[in-house]
């Protein structure tokens, strides 16, 4: 069984970065493509960015290209969100995920294990 705990939340101004770390534990994390979503109030869950189990590969959502960046350690089995040039579009509950066939997309089908989430707020 696989848990996935996101932290680095909080409320920043627009203009400013934030950086979220997922915590993978009861898995081969190394094994596995990881993902992160977003949700705002009343709206679905989109994709926001993914990486290979390698780490040698990345994709990113047109809205994020550019600002976010997604990254690994899979010796210390976590893996990251660097966001910059945060805007007020940008507000959200940011979930990692895994995609536990090991392949790198943007299909939410394909994650099969998510974390709790942790908010993100850029106030304008």
């Amino acid at each position: 069984q696989v848990q996935l705990v996101e932290s680095g939340g909080g409320l920043v101004q627009a203009g400013g970065s934030l950086r979220l770390s997922c915590a993978a534990s009861g898995s081969t994390f190394s094994s596995y493509a990881m993902g992160w979503f977003r949700q705002a109030p009343g709206k679905e869950r989109e994709f926001v960015a993914t990486i290979s189990a390698t780490g040698r590969t990345t994709y990113y959502a047109d809205s994020v290209k550019g600002r976010f960046t997604i990254s690994r350690d899979n010796a210390k089995n976590m893996v990251y969100l660097q966001m910059t040039s945060l805007m007020p579009e940008d507000t959200a509950v940011y979930y990692c995920a895994m995609a536990p066939m090991g392949s790198t997309t943007s299909s939410i089908t394909a994650y099969h294990y998510w974390g709790q989430g942790t908010q993100v707020t850029i106030s304008s």
